[in-house]
């Protein structure tokens, strides 16, 4: 069966985009159709479009919107590597930023030069995005210079804001109703906070699971790797996502694991010589169980609200009263911009770059009867 597709790049991620029209009638069989496609469980995905890393195998699903509030809707899934699951729990705000430019380019919003805006309902937080792309002659503009850590080269900056994001899977700021939960492991008692901004995250500590912080994706161990995912399970289940011992196969992207620690001189995977003066926080997160190479854009976005409230485990590691944010990663340091309103966070916005790597068709293993009949 061949079916339309098209292959981006958004922020330091990767994925397949499908017009909602090619995916099948029922929403049931999403799931398969994806796996399918992605060539999923296979940790090389050798038959099928996935990168065999969780940050290149993700889809995007994208309509015209029929509401006059949004532009166009959008549905992301998490396809795993190794199980028979996609997860559409939440969200991804490095393929956001190629919804845009994606919708300009299938024509589904109307182009206005030099900057079109697009508003994006994402459908797995029910939360707004608006995106900014810049436009020349007709056509998304690709080049710039652009630079964001975890991606060779520039690209035409795409301006990304969340608004309004709390409570975006959960419903809650805090899911658990607490600044600080603590959670009991094989062996020892760890402060953690959980939060739910564009997607929920449960922060912990470097010194409290035995790290610096400052560590290269290469440097965790495959028992502090299991040591992390057993306190991001012990969360998922606090939060009502999964039984602790059924969130790795249940819930296995949120929440998302994230280490924070001070600020701190290190050395980035690139080789770069990174300061504690150029940074307010010192972040890393993991991506379906392994270390992210770079930082989850949604993970920025959660983290910056965390750093304006009081009592949670990163109050003691902040002092933020600016209005920029800058969080140091494996690959660098990504910059937030916080926009208040009444001295309330209103939205929060971060630069990326993204571009269109193919378009054609993928044929899938198996007849699925799709929304809109292919030729």
């Amino acid at each position: 069966m061949k079916v339309p597709v098209v292959i981006m790049r958004g922020g330091t991620s990767k994925g397949v985009f499908l017009n909602h029209q090619h995916m099948p009638t029922n929403p049931a069989l999403w799931e398969e159709f994806l796996l399918d496609v992605m060539g999923s469980p296979d940790q090389r995905q050798i038959d099928g479009l996935g990168g065999a890393n969780s940050l290149t195998s993700k889809a995007a699903i994208i309509k015209k919107s029929d509401s006059p509030a949004f532009d166009v809707e959008y549905t992301f899934a998490q396809v795993s590597i190794d199980h028979q699951m996609v997860d559409f729990k939440g969200n991804c705000g490095n393929i956001s930023s190629a919804v845009g430019p994606y919708a300009i380019e299938q024509g589904m919003v109307p182009i206005k030069e030099p900057v079109t805006k697009v508003r994006i309902y994402n459908t797995n937080t029910k939360k707004l995005i608006i995106a900014e792309v810049e436009v020349e002659n007709g056509q998304v503009k690709a080049e710039g210079n652009c630079f964001i850590p975890g991606v060779p080269g520039t690209g035409s900056p795409i301006y990304l804001s969340f608004t309004q994001a709390e409570g975006a899977v959960t419903g809650k700021l805090f899911p658990t109703g607490k600044r600080v939960d603590m959670i009991r492991t094989a062996d020892r008692l760890i402060p953690v906070s959980i939060v739910d901004v564009a997607n929920p995250l449960v922060f912990v500590r470097a010194k409290d699971v035995g790290l610096n912080g400052t560590e290269l994706p290469a440097e965790y161990t495959p028992e502090k790797l299991k040591e992390l995912e057993e306190i991001r399970s012990i969360a998922a289940e606090m939060c009502g996502f999964a039984d602790r011992k059924e969130a790795t196969l249940k819930s296995p992207a949120v929440p998302k694991m994230t280490i924070v620690a001070s600020p701190a001189d290190y050395t980035d995977r690139t080789g770069m010589q990174r300061q504690s003066a150029d940074m307010d926080i010192v972040i890393r997160m993991m991506s379906m169980q392994k270390p992210h190479q770079a930082l989850a854009i949604t993970g920025a976005i959660c983290t910056t609200a965390a750093a304006f409230l009081e009592d949670t485990i990163l109050s003691d590691l902040i002092d933020i009263k600016q209005e920029v944010f800058r969080l140091a990663h494996p690959a660098g340091i990504m910059e937030t911009k916080v926009d208040f309103v009444a001295g309330h966070i209103s939205a929060i916005k971060v630069v990326r770059t993204a571009r269109t790597i193919l378009e054609g068709n993928v044929f899938t293993k198996k007849n699925y009867a799709l929304s809109h009949q292919l030729a």
